[in-house]
């Protein structure tokens, strides 16, 4: 077997050297959130909804069912992407034994970010079996998690948001145990005359890769829910 050295002189071998890199870099580290799905009929609210807003304000998020998916952020962070096999372990164990048939969006929440720009949620009922959840997987996914993301991490090749970074490298201090706020985006402006509140289940717990905007761009791995 060559040794990677090697694999780095001229002609061929040189070829093979940047595509070794390639890979080492494409298994890099990745910003990520551990999330909940929820059911059909919200996932499809939350894109109607969305899609109000779109019209209105913008395209800086723009939900759908492949790559932009509603979703209720439960941690957030930096991993190694060698540990996603481990952490999809921990997941399963911890979809086994919960279940989320009977949430509730109670209200629309419009407030500013770092850059005064308005963002609209879905406010979800912060129920004592959805605090739980979160808990238990910030504590089971701490060995795992870091907060020092970098542009390189978020999915796409798109120019990133500063608010983007700066939301996942406060998320342990800001937005999580007595600070965590359930909720689901569904854009950038606001909209009202919504009827709530709305009652849904969550069916997936899934790792995402993070894309601008804290958007889940794409699932590293998910497991069903008990009951789901």
């Amino acid at each position: 077997m060559r040794k990677l050295s090697q694999c780095l002189l001229p002609g061929n071998d040189f070829n093979m050297g940047l595509s070794i890199l390639r890979l080492e870099k494409d298994m890099g580290r990745k910003a990520v959130d551990v999330v909940l799905l929820p059911a059909e009929a919200m996932t499809a609210k939350a894109i109607e909804v969305n899609a109000e807003l779109v019209k209105r304000f913008g395209e800086k998020i723009v939900l759908n069912k492949e790559n932009c998916l509603p979703h209720i952020s439960l941690a957030m962070g930096c991993i190694e992407e060698r540990d996603i096999s481990t952490i999809e372990k921990i997941l399963e164990r911890i979809a086994k034994e919960t279940s989320l048939e009977n949430l509730r969006v109670v209200g629309i929440l419009a407030s500013g970010n770092s850059r005064g720009e308005k963002v609209s949620v879905f406010e979800v009922e912060k129920t004592k079996e959805l605090r739980s959840l979160h808990e238990k997987v910030m504590d089971k996914l701490a060995p795992y998690f870091s907060s020092d993301v970098t542009e390189d991490m978020i999915y796409g090749d798109q120019e990133v948001a500063e608010t983007t970074l700066l939301w996942i490298k406060n998320y342990r201090e800001k937005s999580s145990f007595e600070n965590f706020f359930p909720h689901i985006t569904i854009g950038y402006g606001q909209i009202e005359n919504q009827a709530f509140p709305i009652s849904f289940a969550a069916q997936q717990l899934a790792l995402c890769h993070l894309g601008n905007h804290c958007t889940c761009r794409k699932i590293f791995v998910s497991t069903k829910l008990k009951g789901a």
